[in-house]
């Protein structure tokens, strides 16, 4: 799985121009960001929040979120991404506070990387103020009715078979039902993954653990690890697990040029806008998915999902057996993860895959998703069949708010995009979809180019 990229050995441990003893521990120290960013690897890391200076590089490996996520940071400033991840910030400064070994020098910026400190403190104000008009707090009645019609969908796909039988016609109804049940417990169990964020105990881990686990048949801790990469690091390749193609595809205007400088042709790329047809959506999640959500439970040994997941298919062949018989089921639940599958990467893909796609490149929080996020046209299906992520790019600003909000803040955060200059995509659902088969295209030629010509 992508993210986390090379990495190289550590740096000699940056000079520490205040006092206190060890370099800086008992944060008595100050430092620059020139100091600061020669931490940014493997075996030493450091990062800053709220211009406190951390040494985080023993603290990762035991990081709730896994250790890519909170590496991916080494060597910056974190305090949006520290306010974006952690709904309760007073929970997670105790584990912070032993990690402190100084303090930016008093000359040198909040920001690193020449960032706009402008827009970074403009975009500061308006999370107070989200935080301030309740924005953050989930309403329990909408999630309760959104858990409510998923199982309403999988009552009805068995009860029509129980009383009508298992007719073709019958079948494909309850293979249509059972992938949309599917589909839309995979958005809200994205909802509960985002909620639940460090406070292991909550209602909403658990709840979470339920839906992936028991409604889908997946894992909650593969699905935290990898989506809070992305969220960390959007389009970043190395970083963000979703733009790891594996060779498959070439993304973005950057990557293409240079497999073909280097001639690479792992896959005849100037087609790949058409074999996308025949291995993006019906692959992902029957098969890619798969393998890695078991690979990854056995390998972490994690037994807690793996009896969830496993709970899920026994739920599954046990009320599906007596009509198809075991062979049958099997392709009952193919049909409905390809169908499923088909959902997911369009609707993921269709934000994402047309924006930017990049190296590292050390972004304000703000400009960083939004170069790398876009927006579909607000509508009741667009919500739903969205699961409400036609709002990317609020949803990427403000991960932990929930999605029945993000419609009241979309305003606030368009005028400060406005007042910066920085681009805040809206696109009709047919465009987003259409853009994702322009943007392969793109890549495509770009990398032909490269590789006949260069």
């Amino acid at each position: 799985m992508g993210g986390g990229g090379q990495q190289t050995e550590s740096s000699e441990p940056a000079k520490c121009d205040g006092v206190g003893p060890g370099g800086g521990r008992g944060g008595s120290a100050v430092y620059t960001w020139e100091e600061v960013q020669k931490h940014c690897h493997r075996g030493d890391q450091w990062l800053v929040i709220d211009r406190k200076v951390y040494n985080i590089t023993q603290w990762a490996k035991r990081h709730p979120g896994g250790i890519r996520v909170i590496s991916h940071f080494a060597g910056e400033d974190a305090t949006d991404a520290f306010s974006a991840f952690h709904p309760d910030p007073n929970f997670v400064r105790k584990f912070l506070k032993p990690l402190l070994i100084g303090e930016l020098a008093p000359t040198e910026p909040s920001h690193d990387h020449g960032k706009n400190a402008a827009l970074v403190q403009d975009f500061q104000a308006l999370r107070d103020r989200v935080e301030r008009e309740g924005l953050l707090r989930a309403r329990p009645l909408f999630f309760c009715l959104y858990l409510g019609h998923i199982l309403l969908l999988e009552a009805l796909a068995l009860g029509l078979l129980w009383v009508w039988g298992t007719s073709w016609s019958l079948t494909l109804l309850c293979s249509l039902m059972l992938a949309t049940s599917q589909s839309q417990a995979g958005w809200l169990q994205h909802d509960y993954g985002h909620l639940s964020v460090c406070k292991k105990s909550s209602w909403n881990h658990i709840l979470q653990k339920f839906v992936i686990g028991h409604l889908k048949g997946a894992s909650a801790n593969w699905w935290n690890h990898r989506h809070f990469q992305h969220h960390a690091k959007p389009n970043v390749f190395s970083k963000d697990p979703d733009v790891n193609s594996l060779h498959v595809f070439v993304l973005g205007d950057k990557q293409p040029v240079e497999y073909g400088i280097k001639k690479l042709k792992y896959m005849p790329y100037q087609h790949q806008h058409q074999y996308f047809f025949l291995i993006g959506p019906p692959l992902l999640i029957p098969v890619y998915f798969h393998i890695q959500i078991l690979r990854t439970m056995f390998l972490r040994q994690d037994w807690v999902d793996l009896a969830w997941s496993m709970s899920f298919y026994l739920r599954f062949f046990c009320c599906y057996y007596p009509f198809f018989g075991f062979f049958g089921s099997v392709a009952l639940i193919s049909f409905v993860r390809f169908l499923e599958s088909h959902w997911f990467v369009w609707v993921t893909q269709m934000n994402h895959l047309p924006m930017e796609i990049d190296h590292e490149r050390h972004q304000d929080w703000l400009t960083m998703q939004l170069s790398a996020t876009c927006n579909i046209e607000q509508s009741t299906f667009n919500d739903w069949f969205s699961g409400h992520l036609n709002f990317q790019i609020e949803h990427h600003l403000f991960p932990t708010m929930p999605r029945h909000n993000y419609h009241l803040v979309a305003p606030l955060v368009r005028a400060l995009c406005e007042k910066h200059g920085v681009p805040y995509q809206v696109k009709t659902l047919q465009k987003g979809m259409t853009d994702v088969v322009r943007s392969l295209k793109k890549s495509g030629d770009l990398w032909l180019d490269a590789y006949l010509h260069k």
